[in-house]
């Protein structure tokens, strides 16, 4: 019997993000026939008749998810709406519509939140999303970005994270660990003029790692690739906390096991011989850094030439039952157990 004068108590931190997301969203009955998919996807699914309708949202705070020392914010509103398109491309779909709600404090300026919508504005043009409302209200700490996003997809086309099978190729987009490296340079400069507002930032030559920090970008280019190679994912996410903890998602909502090759990570040698700077293993950006925005796929086994043909995409590893579990095999042959170490916003 519990203690009404002594009630439990569970930190957040106990559960993390996503096993607090899993608490809160147990048991949820879906009522309503046209809701294929709710929590537990990088969008919802909703069955409108002819295609399927893809609702997504992200909530961005200032001093978690983003640092206005170093961050301008005309960047920041391209990326809020950036990481919002990626996760409508992730189910394979079409962003069309986007919605922005802020919160804001009055240290801020009219022209300051012109220079945010700006950033925003910019980026629905360029992959032709319409803003079409929103919400602002005042705040007493700092600045809150709520975006939704919704987009469509046709019924045979969507694509989850729960319908990996074994044997799957993994595949990855672009390349990885550059966002976490330029998000190390960015934290570094902010110490040093934190300690001599004198100092000038030294950023020469780090465009490329500041770029992926600051200005992401969805790749609906892939999707569309991959539409033409007349290819279809068997399961898709995007990496927002890190590739460790996307596949792992993958695995565990397909009931499956994986197998990623060291050998294969795509890393580029601007974040490489940046990562060695800052005596990181380039491996370790890789698998944990996240925000890298990239697609993770996986794909039919006999899609391999087809794949090897697309620009942009890696083969990196494979599907596996579920009782080999999910490993890294080194470069030199050894197996190494993945964990979720990339940012957990509740740790």
């Amino acid at each position: 019997m519990t203690d009404p004068t002594n009630p439990k108590r569970t930190e957040l931190s106990a559960l993390g993000e996503f096993g607090l997301i899993d608490h809160l969203t147990s048991g949820i009955e879906i009522k309503n026939k046209e809701t294929l998919k709710g929590t537990g996807d990088d969008a919802a699914v909703i069955d409108n008749g002819k295609l399927l309708t893809l609702v997504s949202k992200d909530l961005l705070v200032e001093g978690v998810h983003f640092d206005l020392t170093y961050t301008p914010l005309k960047h920041l509103g391209y990326k809020a709406a950036v990481v919002n398109i990626s996760d409508i491309a992730a189910m394979n779909g079409t962003a069309k519509q986007l919605l922005v709600g802020i919160s804001v404090s009055n240290r801020f300026s009219v022209e300051a939140l012109e220079e945010l919508y700006a950033g925003i504005r910019l980026a629905c043009e360029k992959y032709h999303v319409d803003l079409v409302g929103g919400d602002t209200t005042s705040s007493v700490s700092g600045l809150f970005i709520s975006v939704t996003v919704i987009g469509t997809a046709k019924k045979e086309e969507v694509v989850y994270r729960s319908t990996a099978r074994e044997n799957d190729l993994i595949c990855v987009s672009g390349d990885l660990g550059g966002a976490y490296i330029g998000l190390l340079l960015l934290e570094r400069e902010k110490q040093v003029f934190k300690a001599n507002p004198q100092m000038q930032p030294d950023l020469e030559g780090n465009d490329y790692v500041l770029e992926r920090q600051l200005k992401p970008e969805a790749r609906v280019d892939i999707i569309h690739k991959l539409k033409e190679a007349g290819i279809k994912p068997t399961a898709m996410i995007d990496i927002s906390d890190g590739l460790a903890s996307e596949i792992l998602h993958i695995a565990k909502d397909s009931g499956l096991g994986c197998r990623i090759y060291e050998n294969k990570l795509p890393v580029d040698v601007v974040t490489a011989d940046i990562a060695g700077e800052f005596q990181i293993d380039p491996t370790t950006a890789a698998m944990n850094g996240g925000e890298d925005y990239e697609l993770l796929f996986t794909a039919d086994v006999n899609d391999f030439e087809k794949l090897q043909t697309i620009k942009g995409i890696h083969i990196i590893g494979h599907m596996t039952e579920k009782a080999e579990g999910e490993y890294l095999i080194s470069n030199g042959g050894s197996l190494y157990p993945i964990e979720a170490q990339g940012f957990n916003h509740l740790k």
